[in-house]
């Protein structure tokens, strides 16, 4: 199915230029409706998905929660089991993977868990169960 070009379209690609780092779909939406209020969420949705499937548009899950991003082609969290904290970090190479993935990588996405070096270090109080102190995307 051919996409149409539409001035919504137009809006909201740029508005993908406003983002230096991931970005939810909400983000999107609420920036573009500060310029157009007849932009539906639908639409964001649409826009989405056909820039992921053109390869301009990367999407991660972070924290239950779809996350985009146009230049970061990966997301790892270490999330540390004592506290719920998460942290982000970056990951410069998978040249220890390359003999074993049977293709090319285009981006991708790491979950590590386990203690902190706070938690580790016994520096952190004691966690109170059920709350979560990582900060989003």
């Amino acid at each position: 199915m051919k996409s149409r070009n539409t001035s919504q379209k137009a809006l909201l690609q740029g508005e993908l230029e406003s983002f230096d780092t991931f970005f939810t779909a909400e983000e999107l939406f609420e920036n573009a409706r500060k310029k157009d209020s007849k932009i539906g969420l639908a639409t964001v949705y649409r826009f989405l998905r056909e820039m992921r499937e053109a390869g301009t548009l990367y999407s991660y899950s972070c924290e239950g929660r779809a996350v985009y991003s146009t230049l970061k082609r990966s997301h790892c969290h270490f999330t540390c089991e004592e506290t719920g904290r998460v942290i982000h970090f970056d990951v410069d190479s998978l040249d220890f993977l390359k003999d074993k993935i049977p293709g090319s990588i285009s981006s991708f996405q790491i979950e590590v868990k386990g203690k902190c070096r706070k938690c580790s270090s016994g520096k952190h109080p004691a966690p109170q169960r059920g709350m979560h102190k990582g900060k989003g995307h």
